[in-house]
């Protein structure tokens, strides 16, 4: 993982195509309220049963159906030779090489750690609600921490939605291109205060020994204005593997003066820091008088209870004394290694609850069979069945072509990107009224 992002508080624009994104808050005043999709019905369990309660809170599950299929069977480097230098989206790969979620439920991670944005929200003062969308930056990319498997590519017109009363939020994803593979997403906080919303186009390509990953697209958080911006700096691993995992940053203002400096790891913690004090802690270290580790860090506030658990890992990120914490990793269920290293979060992205099927869109990847049959443990079927899904989308490309048509998007249209101005793809709201006539068959 390496790369420039740059934030912008908090209308929050991040453009990958450049080389660095951008992230900034405009001059003007927003409205307290944003304007959400007015479709009323959430419809998660308003058909059928309702998923287990405890405590008026809704459980997901903690596990998959069956645990990750062995590798070790097949000649990984004699397949993956062939693909150095390539980009993985383009090439077939074997079923073994995949985990059992599309790159829509993939996108969807983004907002496991969306409490970092419900607190941006809230905060009066535009730098602490700058150093919450920094925050919340680096934790959309925590979860692909030692993932090795490749998510599903997406049939063309394939969605994906999720609504998780509990972490305040609704979402929904379609595949809106197939060539090039463009997915387009829009979320928007239960309580008005957030909208979320994007058009990635992912390119990973295989080096040997490394996987390199570049999400291509514009992705936008709206939330407050001021002008005030964020720089973070996703360091490459380097030699010897010294600035692994590493992520450094700061927050300007609109006259450029910085206000506040931000360090930690991606896979780890976030934390931030007075400019003057990382200035003198440094001037020390480079004298080598760096003092010892400090117990004067500062935590995140101890009435917030939506704190991530702390890992049974240890920090190996050096803490400056009088430091901030912004955020830190959650905790990994203990059967993650047989789960595809996916977190809680992910884990219940594929869930299909009692009563779901009557209620989701007949495009959502929830009811996609190859990946449904790869969860459950059956490999030679959910390679059939993603053969057979592929060979359908292919038959109905050519049959447009005979009959000139063009493919239509459902939920997604093309135009500009209101902050940033760059093209994008725009919601086009109605997705929760749920009216799914004209969706089409791919399945």
């Amino acid at each position: 993982m390496n790369g420039d992002e740059e934030f912008f508080d908090a209308v929050t624009g991040f453009d990958s195509d450049n080389s660095s994104g951008e992230f900034s808050e405009a001059s003007q005043k927003a409205p307290g309220r944003l304007p959400v999709d007015t479709s009323k019905s959430n419809g998660i369990g308003e058909a059928g049963e309702r998923p287990p309660q405890e405590n008026g809170i809704q459980r997901h599950r903690t596990s998959l159906p069956a645990p990750m299929f062995t590798r070790s069977d097949f000649s990984v480097w004699g397949i993956l030779k062939k693909c150095i230098g390539l980009e993985l989206s383009k090439i077939t790969m074997p079923i073994a090489f995949n985990e059992p979620l599309s790159f829509l439920q993939r996108i969807t991670e983004y907002m496991e750690h969306i409490y970092l944005v419900h607190r941006a929200s809230r905060q009066p003062k535009a730098l602490e609600r700058m150093q919450c969308v920094a925050a919340f930056a680096v934790s959309a990319v925590a979860s692909q921490w030692e993932r090795t498997g490749k998510p599903f590519n997406p049939l063309l017109g394939e969605t994906y939605e999720l609504v998780r009363e509990d972490l305040g939020f609704r979402f929904i994803s379609e595949q809106v291109s197939h060539h090039p593979p463009v997915s387009a997403f829009y979320s928007e906080g239960l309580g008005q205060d957030f909208l979320f919303h994007g058009s990635i186009y992912p390119k990973l390509k295989f080096w040997g020994k490394s996987v390199e990953a570049e999400p291509r697209g514009t992705i936008t958080l709206e939330l407050l204005r001021t002008g005030d911006k964020c720089v973070l700096h996703f360091r490459p691993c380097g030699l010897f593997g010294k600035e692994l995992h590493k992520v450094e940053g700061h927050i300007q203002d609109k006259n450029k003066k910085k206000l506040f400096i931000i360090y930690g790891k991606w896979t780890e913690c976030l934390w931030g820091i007075d400019p003057a004090a990382y200035e003198s802690f440094r001037k020390q270290e480079r004298r080598g008088e760096t003092p010892r580790k400090s117990q004067s860090a500062i935590g995140v506030e101890d009435a917030d209870t939506e704190v991530d658990a702390v890992p049974e890992v240890q920090d190996t990120v050096q803490v400056i004394p009088g430091s901030r914490l912004l955020w830190r990793i959650n905790t990994r269920p203990p059967n993650s290694a047989q789960m595809y290293n996916f977190t809680s979060f992910t884990v219940s992205l594929n869930e299909l609850q009692t009563g779901m099927e009557k209620i989701l869109a007949p495009t959502d990847c929830r009811l996609r069979p190859d990946i449904r049959s790869m969860e459950n443990g059956n490999m030679d079927l959910a390679s059939q069945e993603k053969e057979r899904l592929e060979e359908k989308q292919r038959e109905a490309r050519k049959e447009r072509a005979k009959e000139d048509t063009e493919w239509q998007t459902r939920w997604f249209q093309q135009g500009r990107n209101p902050h940033t101005g760059t093209p994008d793809w725009l919601y086009s709201g109605g997705y929760f009224e749920r009216d799914f006539s004209g969706c089409p068959d791919i399945y």
